[in-house]
């Protein structure tokens, strides 16, 4: 997904100028790195609020229009207000297109309720992760990764090194590729439940 995000430069800086824009609905941000000097900017607050509450904008490259220069940057961090619904602050980063760069991409698991582990073994299915840090080219990097854990079974689990990445990604440097994203358990009971069943088996065995 294409996000274009529409700003202007920000002149009025200071704490008391930034909570003034805010109340005119504006909220302020800045783009930076890529060996260039960084650019205070502005944006719409309702325009970010609604792009934010979409999963793809948080891991999508985005194209920034400053006022009729693009810059193409990355989201890297958001300030929201302690107990409202507000964007105090966000911070983009500039991305090379013939570099690469790293970024949070969602998880996004399919099959887990017709996995042996659940359908046929009673057990439950648990992620232990919902994103992972991936490195790529710009143009490489998806908006999110797909797991099927359809072929689960009970006891069994997933782990990073074995999500299907696509061609040109990469996990980064910084992740555990030995953690787990998903598993199959089996719950106490149901576990104490076929201990019974088949220990009462072998007995009339």
């Amino acid at each position: 997904m294409q996000f274009n995000v529409k700003a202007t430069k920000r002149d009025a800086k200071g704490t008391g100028a930034s909570r003034r824009q805010r109340r005119e609905g504006v909220t302020p941000g800045i783009i930076y790195g890529a060996g260039k000097e960084a650019v205070q900017i502005n944006l719409d607050h309702n325009d970010l609020y609604h792009a934010l509450r979409k999963e793809a904008f948080h891991s999508s490259v985005l194209s920034i229009d400053v006022e009729g220069s693009i810059e193409t940057a990355v989201l890297r961090d958001v300030q929201w207000h302690p107990f409202r619904q507000i964007v105090l602050h966000v911070d983009l980063q500039r991305v090379d297109a013939t570099h690469a760069t790293h970024i949070k991409v969602p998880l996004h698991f399919v099959g887990a309720d017709v996995c042996p582990g659940v359908k046929l073994q009673h057990g439950l299915f648990s992620h232990n992760v919902t994103e992972v840090d991936v490195k790529g080219l710009p143009a490489a990097l998806p908006e999110f990764i797909e797991v099927d854990v359809s072929a689960l079974e009970a006891g069994s689990a997933i782990h990073l090194r074995d999500l299907k990445l696509p061609a040109g990604v990469e996990l980064a440097h910084a992740t555990d590729a030995d953690k787990v994203a998903a598993s199959i358990f089996m719950p106490r009971g149901a576990a104490e439940a076929a201990d019974a069943g088949s220990a009462e088996g072998e007995a009339k065995a």
